[in-house]
């Protein structure tokens, strides 16, 4: 910590809007803006390449399989190398490879590129929870967290929007070299930030072992997986399914569906903080389950931005919800490979429904993808559903013992 943020921790130690929180939350916006524009711009440039939905759908999947098989080694890297290594590292990367897809000529290169942006988003975004989450006081984590993922959230309200207009008007060369362009602002910003130093365990050997992900986090990373299966439809193949059917206003959706998030952001955190995730993730699941239902009926421009109100409700509960559960039971030095564990299972899911469903847009077509997506959001809420009678029995079992 700073010594301007070990003065105000002092005077206010629950205070959340210190110096270093509006910087990581400055550079997060700037990051996911860029990274926000490519989302559903990356399928139309597979198309000019001379791509098909197969095609698209493994772009996008292998960038997210990337990200996953990094998170890991991000998660042992911010205990043992410290927090600002690995985020500018990622950040770094990242920009590099934003910035390659503009003299993309193949989509073998564009494949590779996609590979290499994935390690670097899987370096930034384990880092920047885990920054966040050494910033946030202890006592308003979950409130913090959501106003963290504002940040992210006010990107996605104009990135996608922007990327497509952007699109329209000028060619991809440009399109990624302004995205890659945000990333570098983001670098800049995180130079300023003061981080939390690495500290080594006393329990730590040099000794290589398999650790892959903090078992604490294993349950809401479980159920984030099912939600963001949904994630892979919607980034890969609404804009085509949109076009499709001849609705218009797809940037309207993520507008919408923005908005939405950040209203539910600003609640929704507050209520874990004081009643826990029972009152949060069943209401919030359900919300995103029908909304994929609605999106797989998508008779006009109306019931789609309804769904993308109720996904973005629905969403915005859920992910920091899920995010906060991750790492509040996790030990000092074991936070960082919970955000790794947690963003390894928002990869998994959003890799897993890219693929998925570009097979199944080429066998079926697209609205069986959303109807898919719905199914996997109801798995979701039965999963919690064990969950919870689960740890209330053991609850009750550590009640009797005392």
């Amino acid at each position: 910590m700073s010594v301007n943020q070990s003065v105000e921790s002092k005077d206010h130690p629950d205070k959340i809007w210190t110096r270093d929180f509006i910087l990581i939350c400055l550079a997060n916006f700037f990051i996911f803006l860029g990274f926000q524009m490519t989302l559903p711009t990356i399928p139309l440039f597979v198309e000019e390449l001379g791509g098909n939905d197969k095609l698209i759908g493994v772009i996008v999947g292998v960038f997210t399989f990337s990200a996953l098989l990094l998170r890991p080694f991000a998660g042992h890297a911010l205990e043992s190398k410290g927090r600002q290594i690995v985020y500018m590292t990622g950040l770094g990367v990242f920009v590099i490879s934003v910035g390659s897809y503009a003299f993309a000529a193949s989509i073998v290169f564009l494949f590779l590129m996609r590979i290499l942006q994935g390690m670097g988003w899987g370096f930034s975004t384990t880092a920047t929870g885990t920054i966040a989450t050494d910033i946030i006081p202890p006592k308003r984590r979950g409130e913090g967290m959501g106003y963290f993922g504002l940040s992210g959230n006010l990107a996605l309200a104009f990135g996608p929007s922007l990327g497509l207009t952007l699109a329209g008007v000028m060619s991809f060369t440009y399109l990624f070299l302004i995205c890659a362009a945000l990333g570098l602002i983001s670098l800049l910003l995180s130079s300023k930030i003061q981080y939390k130093k690495a500290e080594q365990s006393p329990n730590q050997t040099t000794a290589m072992k398999l650790d892959v992900f903090e078992k604490t986090a294993l349950q809401p990373a479980s159920l984030l997986f099912f939600i963001t299966v949904t994630f892979g439809g919607i980034a890969s193949f609404l804009p085509l399914y949109a076009e499709q059917k001849g609705v218009y206003g797809i940037e309207l959706y993520f507008l919408t569906f923005a908005i939405f998030l950040m209203i539910s952001r600003t609640f929704s955190g507050k209520i874990y903080d004081n009643k826990g995730h029972l009152y949060v993730f069943p209401p919030g699941a359900f919300l995103i389950c029908i909304a994929m239902l609605l999106l797989s009926w998508l008779p006009g421009t109306f019931v789609m931005l309804i769904a993308a109100s109720l996904y973005g409700l629905g969403f915005g509960a859920v992910q920091p919800t899920l995010q906060a559960w991750a790492v509040e039971k996790a030990a000092e030095n074991r936070k960082g490979m919970a955000n790794a564990t947690f963003f390894s299972s928002f990869d998994l899911g959003v890799g897993t429904g890219a693929i998925i469903f570009g097979q199944i847009a080429f066998i079926f077509n697209y609205s069986v993808i959303y109807l898919t997506a719905a199914i996997s959001v109801f798995l979701s809420i039965i999963l919690y559903t064990y969950y919870y009678i689960k740890g209330r029995k053991h609850q009750l079992h550590q009640h009797m013992q005392n």
